[in-house]
């Protein structure tokens, strides 16, 4: 299990990246980039800087909330989770749609004053700084302003679908101490179709393989994905990052949003298929 890095931090060991980081100079960089955005690979060229909206319709950063998770994997909990509004992806089954796609959905909130939400959290025993959404690619600046303002050794979460250019990853590598990622789809054509997003498995893997940090890969299993999409995840997986990564084989698809204008995952999961993809992930020499 990859996780070093972050049980040093919370042992006090060594202190998390962003601590060390330039955070300015990152600031500066991201401004750069969105003002032409690229921050993600669907290469909006908005200036974000002027109010200009790209497809995840994100402008300012608004939070839909704040709070102590005690859902997440047990690694991580209690940890103190931030939801942002707005996504690039159009996931046509996502369970958060309501905030997912609809960037307005929230609050503003200064930086200053999230800095000081994180340190309460910290005070009532958070784990770590859970970065979320949505999706919080989008949001870059917005949190590196947050960083700005903090100064306790808490690790750095980054809940992602991991759509972001190299150059975002880059950035992200500087003070992101835990990736806890969604590997969704085997191939490219399933990405297309079901969160009409470009080259999803080309971009996802090549970014797994750009990570700088502790990583905990999520898979939820989809029906009828297990051989498309839950088997190459986790024989890519066990090839490129090696069977010690923690992967965590989910089960908790239901239908939703738009899913039942899609027969093939109109329907919960069916049990069997679950099965099937833990099993052949323990095969491979997971131990998930």
């Amino acid at each position: 299990m990859k996780l070093d890095n972050y049980f040093a931090i919370l042992s006090g060991k060594r202190k998390p990246k962003y601590l060390s980081a330039d955070i300015d100079s990152l600031i500066e960089q991201c401004k750069k980039i969105v003002k032409s955005c690229t921050l993600c690979e669907r290469h909006c060229g908005v200036d974000r800087l002027k109010g200009e909206l790209g497809v995840c319709g994100v402008g300012e950063a608004k939070i839909s909330s704040e709070f102590l998770h005690h859902g997440e994997e047990r690694e991580l909990v209690p940890s103190h989770t931030v939801f942002f509004s707005g996504c690039n992806f159009k996931c046509i089954y996502c369970q958060n749609w309501d905030i997912s796609q609809n960037p307005e959905a929230g609050v503003k909130v200064p930086p200053e004053a999230l800095a000081d939400a994180v340190k309460g959290r910290f005070s009532q025993g958070s784990k770590n700084l859970n970065l979320v959404g949505g999706e919080p690619t989008p949001n870059l600046l917005y949190i590196l302003q947050v960083l700005k303002h903090l100064n306790i050794s808490i690790p750095i979460v980054w809940n992602s679908n991991m759509y972001m250019t190299k150059s975002t990853i880059s950035m992200l590598n500087r003070f992101v101490d835990l990736y806890l990622t969604d590997f969704k789809y085997g191939n490219n054509a399933c990405g297309l179709r079901l969160s009409k997003v470009e080259n999803y498995f080309d971009v996802v893997s090549r970014n797994h393989r750009l990570i700088d940090g502790d990583i905990i890969v999520r898979h939820l299993v989809l029906p009828n994905h297990v051989e498309c999409c839950s088997k190459p995840i986790l024989k890519w997986i066990a090839k490129n990052l090696g069977t010690d990564t923690h992967v965590n084989v989910m089960a908790q698809y239901r239908p939703c949003y738009h899913a039942d204008e899609y027969d093939e995952i109109s329907a919960p999961l069916n049990r069997d298929e679950y099965v099937q993809a833990l099993e052949y992930a323990r095969n491979l020499g997971f131990t998930c």
